[in-house]
C-alpha cells in the first residue's frame, strides 16, 4: 500500500492563514528538501488544494490561502498500491502527491523517488521528463507475464520480419544487375546500417516533444525542418566518405559516385521517416515509443534499398 511507503514529514498551509501568516509559518518550520508542492488543509486537517510555490511568494501578504490556492487537487487515497501511484504520477506528469485517509485528511505524500533513485530533491525539475519516461518503462508491465510479453512484443517484430522479406524480395528483383556490378552487394550492409542509425536518431528526438498530452504540429513541423537540413549535410558527409573508401578500394570512379548518392538519398530520407512515422503512430493512438522503432526501421530498410539499387541502375547505365 502506497500509505506505508508515504513521507510523514509534510508542512501544510491552513486554508485560513494569510500569506504572511503561512511565510512566517514556513520560515520557522523545518522543512526537508524533499518538498516539491505545498498543500493546504482546512482546520480539520482535511485536503483542500495546493499552493503553487510562486503565487505563495508573489500574492499579497493579506491574501488568505483560500485565495490563491488550487482547489482541484489530485490526491491519492492510502489504500491504493504502489503501482497506481505510479501510473497517477506519470498521467499527470506530477513530481508529488498527496496522500490522504478515508476521509480527506492529509496523511503523507509520495514522490517520484518512490520510483527511481534519479531524482534528488529540487533538483528533480532539471530531469522530470527523463524519469517520467524510466518510470512509465516500469508502469507499464511489472509483473507481465512471458505470454502477456510475447503478445504485446511479437506483433511489432512481425515489422522487421515483413521488411526484412521486402528487402529479400527486392534484391532479388535486381540480381541480375548485381551480378553485373558485384561491388555494389558489398556496400549494402553499411548503407542499410547508415539509414537505420539515422532514422533511430531522429525518431528519438521526435519522439521527446510527442511526450505531450496533445501532438504539437508546430514543434513536429520545426522537428521536420531541422532534421531535413541535418540530413543533408550527414548524408552529404556519410556519402562521400563510403564514396571516397570506394574510389580507393575498388578504383570504379561511376560505382562509388552511385553509392555516394544513393546513401545521401536514403539518409535524408531515413531522417524524415524518423520524425513522420512515430508522429503517425502516436496520432492513431498507439504507443509510439514501442510501435515506432520497429517500423521505422522496416521501412527505412526497404526505401533505402530502392534508392540504392535504382540511383545505383541510373548512374552505372548511363
Amino acid at each position: 500500500m502506497v500509505g506505508n511507503r508515504a513521507r510523514r514529514e509534510i508542512v501544510t498551509l491552513l486554508e485560513s492563514q494569510t500569506v504572511g501568516e503561512a511565510l512566517a509559518a514556513l520560515r520557522s518550520a523545518e522543512m526537508s528538501d524533499e518538498i516539491v508542492y505545498f498543500y493546504a488543509v482546512d482546520a480539520e486537517k482535511r485536503l483542500v488544494g495546493v499552493v503553487p510555490t510562486r503565487r505563495l511568494l508573489m500574492s499579497r501578504s493579506y491574501d488568505r490561502i483560500s485565495e490563491i490556492m488550487i482547489r482541484d487537487v489530485i490526491s491519492i487515497f492510502e489504500g491504493v498500491t504502489v503501482r497506481e501511484a505510479c501510473k497517477l504520477l506519470v498521467g499527470h506528469r506530477l513530481l508529488a502527491l498527496p496522500v490522504v485517509d478515508y476521509r480527506d485528511r492529509l496523511v503523507g505524500t509520495v514522490d517520484v523517488s518512490l520510483f527511481t533513485g534519479e531524482i534528488d530533491g529540487l533538483s528533480a525539475r532539471r530531469s522530470a521528463e527523463n524519469v517520467f519516461q524510466l518510470i512509465g518503462i516500469h508502469v507499464a508491465r511489472p509483473n507481465s507475464s512471458p505470454w502477456a510479453g510475447f503478445k504485446d512484443r511479437f506483433p511489432w517484430l512481425m515489422c522487421n520480419i515483413t521488411g526484412g522479406l521486402a528487402c529479400a524480395v527486392l534484391t532479388g528483383r535486381y540480381e541480375k544487375f548485381l551480378d553485373q556490378t558485384i561491388i555494389l552487394a558489398l556496400f549494402i550492409p553499411i548503407v542499410l546500417t547508415l539509414a537505420e542509425s539515422v532514422s533511430i536518431q531522429s525518431m528519438s528526438i521526435t519522439l521527446q516533444g510527442l511526450d505531450r498530452a496533445r501532438i504539437d504540429w508546430r514543434m513536429i513541423f520545426r522537428c521536420l525542418r531541422s532534421e531535413f537540413f541535418t540530413a543533408i549535410l550527414l548524408g552529404g558527409a556519410a556519402g562521400a566518405l563510403v564514396a571516397s573508401v570506394s574510389l580507393v578500394w575498388k578504383q570504379q570512379p561511376v560505382i562509388s559516385a552511385a553509392i555516394g548518392a544513393s546513401i545521401w538519398c536514403a539518409i535524408v530520407t531515413a531522417c524524415l521517416l524518423g520524425v513522420a512515422l512515430p508522429t503517425a503512430v502516436r496520432f492513431f493512438g498507439r504507443d509510439p515509443k514501442i510501435a515506432a522503432g520497429p517500423v521505422v526501421l522496416a521501412t527505412a530498410d526497404v526505401a533505402t534499398l530502392l534508392f540504392y539499387f535504382n540511383i545505383a541502375r541510373l548512374i552505372v547505365g548511363r
